[in-house]
C-alpha cells in the first residue's frame, strides 16, 4: 500500500489526508498542533504531533520511507520552506509543496520538487473554467502537458456505447474511467446516490444521464467535448 505523508493539518491538509485515505492510501498525518492531530487520528493510518522543522523528529517517525510527501502548511511560510527542504535532503522523491505567495513559489521552484500547489491560482482557474465550461466538474494539469478532467455526460451520449461514440477519434480524448451515480437508501431511509467508479471501461459500456466521464487529453480537446449538447 502506498504511504503518503501530509504535513500541516489545517482545512486544506485535513481534506487532502481524508481524501487520500478514502482512495486507499496509508496516510501519515503530521502537525505541531495536538488538537488538529487529535481531530484527524481516526481518519488516517498514523497521526503524529511534532515540529515538522525538526529533522530528528521527522526521522524518528520514519518519514523518509514514504512514497510521497505533501507540505500543506499555509500561514507559516518559514516552516513550510524548512519542512520542504528537510524532506528533500532526506531523499524523498515525490514532494508536493503549497505556495501562498510569489516569493515562496520561486523558492519552492529552486528546490526542484514534484509539484507546487498554489490554491488561490488553481481555484481562480477552476472558477473561470466552470463559468465557460459548466460541464467540466474538475480538471487538473498532468506532467505530460495534458489535462485530466471529469465531465458530465453530454445529452447526445446518453444511451450510447463507448464504441458507438468513438470519442478518441472524434475529439482526440481518452476516456480512462466512468463515474456512476447509483441510487440507494441510507440507514435513515432517505434516497441517496453512491458513487461507483469503473476504471476499466469497455467498448460495450452504455452511458446514462447520471454518469461522469474521467478523460485525458489536450485542454482544447476536452473543452470541445464538454460543449457537446
Amino acid at each position: 500500500m502506498r504511504q503518503i505523508a501530509v504535513i500541516g493539518l489545517g482545512s486544506f491538509g485535513s481534506t487532502v489526508a481524508k481524501t487520500l485515505t478514502d482512495q486507499g492510501v496509508e496516510v501519515l498525518a503530521v502537525d505541531s498542533d495536538k488538537e488538529k492531530v487529535e481531530n484527524i487520528k481516526d481518519y488516517v493510518a498514523v497521526a503524529v504531533a511534532l515540529d515538522s522543522t525538526d529533522d530528528k523528529a521527522l526521522r524518528a517517525i520514519g518519514i523518509e520511507h514514504v512514497d510521497a510527501a505533501i507540505v500543506c502548511i499555509g500561514e507559516n511560510v518559514e516552516a513550510n520552506l524548512l519542512a520542504t527542504t528537510l524532506l528533500k535532503k532526506m531523499g524523498i522523491k515525490n514532494i508536493y509543496g503549497r505556495s501562498v505567495n510569489p516569493l515562496q513559489e520561486e523558492i519552492l521552484k529552486s528546490l526542484d520538487i514534484t509539484k507546487i500547489i498554489n490554491l488561490e491560482k488553481e481555484m481562480g482557474e477552476s472558477v473561470g473554467k466552470s463559468l465557460t465550461s459548466p460541464n467540466i466538474q474538475v480538471s487538473m494539469k498532468l506532467a505530460s502537458g495534458h489535462t485530466m478532467a471529469e465531465i458530465k455526460v453530454p445529452k447526445e451520449f446518453i444511451g450510447r456505447s463507448l464504441k458507438d461514440l468513438n470519442v478518441r477519434k472524434r475529439f482526440d480524448v481518452n476516456i480512462v474511467a466512468i463515474k456512476r451515480q447509483i441510487p440507494s437508501i441510507d440507514e435513515k431511509g432517505q434516497r441517496v446516490f453512491k458513487e461507483v467508479i469503473n476504471d476499466l471501461p469497455q467498448a460495450e459500456d452504455v452511458l446514462s444521464e447520471t454518469n461522469y466521464l474521467i478523460v485525458v487529453g489536450k485542454e482544447e480537446s476536452i473543452n470541445a467535448l464538454s460543449k457537446q449538447k
